[in-house]
């Protein structure tokens, strides 16, 4: 037979399977994006804010979520909470672990955002009579778009790569159904179309970021 006869052969073959894979990778990536900004948000007010047991706290979460690594926060989540009585279904503690690793990493970036914004701002806010929280929601975090978009980006594409890590929990998601695919048949086309998926959601999202990031001026005109 043929190689391109072959190759085709072993694609039909093998898409199908690795779909199903993908759609919940897919799944993992769509809700860790919307959920995880909120988290980020939330923990950067709570890291800038003046309220110390907060701020510390805020402090804290960052601190340990972006200095552990994310397969040891998900073995902890699915293999450690059963020892003190809180067992999770897979894919409940893949979106806990992401998320809480993201909205980690996301709310430096949310602050740095928001930092970089000239503090006259805050101070014309306050002169108009807003209060700090009407200021920041309705002056400081629009500004901030602009600037955390392209990292925010670059963090969600890596996202989708790390997705791959939740087959470590008995995750049936495309890393997992390719490795359980090519250990059955230990054929590597199994392998060059997972990578070929990955890719193509890779591409996709940085198509979409990079419009988003058009669309708020990330990147000024000169």
């Amino acid at each position: 037979m043929p190689q391109w006869q072959r190759l085709l052969q072993d694609t039909v073959k093998y898409v199908p399977h690795l779909l199903k894979g993908a759609l919940l990778t897919l799944l993992l990536v769509v809700v860790t994006m919307i959920v995880s900004p909120f988290g980020g948000l939330l923990i950067a007010l709570g890291r800038i804010g003046s309220f110390k047991p907060i701020s510390r706290l805020c402090w804290f979460i960052i601190w340990l979520f972006r200095g552990t690594p994310l397969l040891l926060q998900l073995f902890f989540i699915y293999y450690g909470l059963p020892a003190l009585g809180i067992t999770l279904k897979p894919i409940t503690a893949a979106l806990i672990g992401l998320g809480l690793n993201y909205s980690a990493y996301l709310a430096e970036i949310i602050r740095s955002g928001i930092l970089s914004i000239d503090h006259g701002q805050m101070e014309a806010a306050e002169a108009m009579g807003m209060t700090y929280w009407q200021a920041m929601r309705r002056v400081i975090i629009p500004q901030t778009y602009r600037v955390i978009m392209p990292p925010v980006g670059n963090e969600f594409i890596a996202l989708i790569k790390d997705t791959a890590l939740v087959s470590t929990i008995a995750m049936v998601e495309l890393m997992r159904t390719a490795d359980q695919l090519f250990n059955a048949t230990f054929n590597i086309t199994v392998l060059v179309l997972a990578a070929g998926i990955y890719l193509l959601f890779t591409t996709v999202f940085t198509f979409i970021f990079e419009s988003i990031e058009a669309r708020v001026g990330a990147y000024e005109k000169r």
